[in-house]
């Protein structure tokens, strides 16, 4: 059963509209960093992979580097709105990742970027992502996590406990490592990884932040936000205070977005299987130079 709401998925399609509607430069640096080591993991599993879905890429970005791979022979892309759709030249549909219109076992690979991360059901997407996959389907997704924007989080709850007396959330929380591996697991992958990347970008004022996370529809989204809009009075408190807490010698401030990289197969017989408990030719007790003899009476 899927827990309580926490972000506002249709205001979310609608900022990922915008911004995908008049990009700004330079600020997809996270996208192409998720798709870098989306592929880097893809190229090194030795087999290709007929029909691929490319999710939530927010542009033909994701879909050409897959295809670039030489690992797939035909890619499908979905994404959340018709603004980032018109973008592709091949196959696509506008749909969430939440609620996928696929066929169970319709597809080899499922490769999702920057967006498993603003599922309020994330085991149900999770679940949904492994039954769209054929046995032995590979599952490869790249979202932010644990400590992302941690400093902004900070600099916001000083600001406003200052200007205002109280603090409303102004940054969405994250998924722990340790429970993304354990969903999984309960989704029904086999032979499940996740790995982290702690990615830190340098800045030279906050507000170039807020206007990099604006443009890449990651501005704040959580259905318990503030309805009054952030004064610039806030803003620029909280930029003061980002400085003063974070700025280094040179005025520059850090960062940090922290990447989750998942992988997981859709169960095949073929597939390696874990030992049994207690089938190990060597014991532990030798390994740890414990191995004494026991006690005859």
């Amino acid at each position: 059963m899927a827990g309580p709401l926490i972000l506002d998925k249709t205001l979310i399609a609608r900022r990922e509209a915008r911004a995908a509607a008049s990009p700004r430069e330079g600020a997809d640096y996270l996208l192409h960093r998720a798709v870098e080591e989306l592929v880097d993991r893809l190229t090194m599993v030795e087999r290709s992979f007929p029909l691929a879905l490319a999710a939530h890429g927010r542009g033909p970005a994701l879909a050409e580097a897959l295809a670039a791979s030489g690992k797939v022979e035909e890619i499908v892309a979905l994404e959340q709105s018709l603004e980032a759709a018109s973008r592709h030249r091949g196959p696509v549909f506008v749909a969430d990742e939440e609620r996928l219109p696929l066929a169970e076992e319709s597809l080899t690979l499922y490769a999702s970027v920057l967006g498993l991360h603003n599922a309020n059901d994330l085991p149900g997407a999770l679940i949904q992502a492994r039954r769209a996959l054929k046995p032995d389907g590979l599952f490869l997704a790249v979202f932010p996590g644990g400590d992302t924007l941690m400093e902004l989080r900070q600099a916001f709850m000083q600001a406003e406990s200052e200007v205002s007396g109280g603090v409303s959330p102004r940054v969405a929380p994250f998924a722990d490592i340790r429970d993304v591996g354990a969903l999984l697991q309960r989704a029904g992958f086999a032979l499940p990884v996740v790995d982290r990347e702690r990615v830190s970008v340098r800045y030279g004022d906050p507000l170039s932040l807020m206007a990099d996370l604006k443009a890449m529809g990651a501005s704040n989204a959580l259905l318990e936000r503030s309805r009054r809009p952030a004064t610039r009075g806030l803003i620029l408190r909280a930029a003061e205070a980002y400085r003063d807490l974070y700025a280094d010698d040179e005025g520059k401030v850090p960062a940090t977005f922290e990447l989750f990289a998942l992988s997981g197969w859709a169960p095949h017989e073929s597939q390696q299987k874990p030992a049994k408990r207690g089938s190990a030719d060597v014991s532990l007790a030798r390994l740890l130079g414990n191995d004494t003899e026991a006690d005859e009476g």
